[in-house]
Formats: structure tokens, C-alpha cells, sequence
């Protein structure tokens, strides 16, 4: 799952007590309710980081990685995967860290052989993590690649994958990988045996992020001045239907509620930077848009189930921390606080 991943949220069961693989109930550990806020970190610094949110005390604990691991996390940080007992941390300047989710201890990294990854999905025993590649003289990623690491707690990448450039967002499902080759309108899906693109489905829109609901797995993607989602029937790969919301300037920022109904940020960027929180709702083969929040630097938005409420990252331009607003469904702001530099999505235990 991504928030997916995300810069969307994964909503999980909360519960008292978390079961073990022999059946005995053991205590939930320091992290295992509540919200990880994911921090980008400043370019240059590389001072990406995780905060974890009690949202029923307001207790915000930040620097989760470093404080409990007594190193700093010392990357970028592009995105985070929960993936059973395992959270997988993608800094985009080269590595992926590897901790348990319940005390954020280090397991295990993928930490060379990486250029510029984007996001991870399971398949197995095998990680399979998007990456850009490296840029050329013109700032192009023609060598764009999905990695291949044998173990669930890293080491060395044993084959990369030639993709579409600049593949963002990774589906793992069944014996295949799925994913959003979002500069070349594609959606490439990997036999993760044979470890080859076998299928490619070509849109009209740029693909950024995937989720799933039963057998039909949904595509958001953006153009310059629509939203459009795709469906892909998972039984058998193949395109369903598709959904076109005339909104300009969306990002590749969303979450999902679960209920066909979605949270997405616009931006006019420099030099005005309008921003804006749209809800989307689909019912049937109708989709509206109805904006609930303007503003300057949104830069990131997560859904909580729990509570039923819509947080939304603001950057502050990178000068100094950034801050999060919650918002109601109805878009009325229920608090705001300070997190760390580039706040940029949200996981929800």
C-alpha cells in the first residue's frame, strides 16, 4: 500500500492488542496506532524524517527514525510503504531503510546501486522499487528502471527492469507488478518471476498513483487541465472504464477515503502558487469536484478513517518547518501544529 503509496493514507484496524504468527496476543508497540507524518526534508540537507501522531492525546513525537535508530535518516524522503511487519522508508536521493513499524528499529536497507527512487512494492520475497535513473545532460531520465532486491530486509539490487521514463507508483498483484510510468502515459506490468515488462497500456493522462478496492484497481491521473481515472480489472489487465474531471492544475498529491470519494491538491505554481484541497466524488458514471480549502504551499494530504477528517501538508516554501491542518469532510479546520521540513504525506495505523 502506498500512500502509498501515500502522500495517501492507509487506514489500518485499531486495535488493543496485535496477534503474532503463533496466534498469542502480544502488546502493540510504541508506533502501532496513530498517524506517521512523512517530512520530505530540504534539498541539500537531506534532513527527510518521521513524526508519529497520537491524534486522540495530540502527542507528536518527532524524529522517529533517528530517536530510535541514533543515526539520522540523512535522505530525502519520497515516499513510505507499510508492508506486514515491515515499513520500507524511499528517500529519493538513493536508498531505501527498512524498520519494524511497531518500535522503528532498522531491519535492513537497500542503500547502493539506487539512483533516484520513487516508491516499493512486494511481490514474494522480492522488493521491486521505481526509479527514475540518473539524469542526463538535459535533465532527461531515459534510463528510468523498476529495481530488484532478493530479501524483504534489502541488500544488493540483483537486476534492473528498463521502464517508460520516470515510473512513479508501484501495484504488486498476484504474480505481477504494476506500474505508473507517469512522463510517457503508460502503465507497465512486470511478470515478477520472469522479472520483465510483459504488458504495456497506454493512456491519454500521466498515471501517478494506484488504489485498489476488491478486483478493480484505480488509476489517478492528471493531464494540465483535467483529473482522469482510469479502472484496470485486475482479473484480467485490461483498462476499464474511465472517469474525466475537468480541474486544472492538479498535483500528483491524493488520498483516498474508501468510498469513492477522493482528497486532491491543486497548484497554479511559481510565481502565485494558488493551492487548493478539492474533494472528488464519484457515484455511478458521474463525478463531481467541489473545492474545500485554498491557500499557499500545500504540499501534501492524507485521510484519516478513524476520525473521518482530511490532513493537509503545507511546505512553507522549505524556509523553517512546515505546518498541518486538519480539516473536517465539510472543509471547517479542526487544528493546525508544527512538523518537520516538507511535510508530504500521511500513513494512518
Amino acid at each position: 500500500m502506498k500512500l502509498n503509496q501515500l502522500f495517501w493514507a492507509a487506514a489500518l484496524v485499531t486495535v488493543s492488542f496485535a496477534c503474532s504468527d503463533s496466534g498469542d496476543e502480544k502488546p502493540l508497540g510504541k508506533y502501532d496506532n496513530g498517524i506517521l507524518i512523512m517530512n520530505e526534508g530540504n534539498f541539500g540537507t537531506n534532513d527527510g524524517e518521521v513524526y508519529h501522531l497520537n491524534p486522540t492525546t495530540e502527542e507528536l513525537l518527532p524524529n522517529i527514525f533517528e530517536a530510535e535508530n541514533l543515526r539520522p535518516f540523512a535522505g530525502l524522503l519520497e515516499d513510505m510503504i507499510l508492508e506486514g511487519d515491515r515499513l520500507y522508508l524511499v528517500a529519493n536521493t538513493g536508498k531505501v531503510e527498512i524498520v519494524n513499524p511497531a518500535d522503528f528499529k532498522s531491519l535492513g536497507a537497500v542503500a547502493s546501486e539506487l539512483d533516484q527512487p520513487r516508491s516499493l512494492a512486494v511481490n514474494g520475497t522480492k522488493l521491486f522499487i521505481s526509479d527514475y535513473g540518473p539524469y542526463d545532460d538535459n535533465y532527461g531520465t531515459p534510463d528510468s528502471y523498476v529495481a530488484v532486491v532478493n530479501g524483504l530486509d534489502g541488500g544488493v539490487v540483483s537486476k534492473k527492469i528498463e521502464v517508460s521514463n520516470k515510473p512513479e507508483a508501484l501495484f504488486s498483484y498476484g504474480n505481477y507488478i504494476i506500474v505508473a510510468g507517469s512522463e510517457e502515459n503508460k502503465i507497465e506490468i512486470i511478470d515478477a518471476a520472469q522479472e520483465t515488462v510483459v504488458t504495456t497500456l497506454d493512456l491519454e493522462a500521466s498515471p501517478k498513483q494506484f488504489h485498489a478496492e476488491g478486483n478493480v484497481l484505480w488509476v489517478y491521473s492528471i493531464t494540465s487541465d483535467d483529473v482522469v481515472f482510469y479502472t484496470v480489472n485486475l482479473n484480467s489487465l485490461t483498462l476499464g472504464n474511465t472517469y474525466t474531471i475537468p480541474l486544472a492544475d492538479a498535483t500528483s498529491r491524493i488520498a483516498f477515503d474508501g468510498d469513492d470519494e477522493m482528497y486532491v491538491l491543486t497548484s497554479t505554481g511559481w510565481p502565485d502558487y494558488n493551492d487548493a484541497v478539492i474533494n472528488i466524488d464519484i457515484e455511478g458514471s458521474n463525478a463531481t469536484a467541489t473545492e474545500l480549502m485554498t491557500g499557499s504551499g500545500f504540499y501534501g494530504i492524507g485521510y484519516d478513517h478513524n476520525s473521518d477528517q482530511i490532513y493537509v501538508a503545507n511546505s512553507n516554501g522549505f524556509q523553517g518547518n512546515g505546518t498541518v491542518t486538519v480539516l473536517s469532510e465539510t472543509g471547517s479546520v479542526v487544528r493546525s501544529f508544527e512538523v518537520g521540513r516538507g511535510p508530504s504525506g500521511f500513513l494512518v495505523y
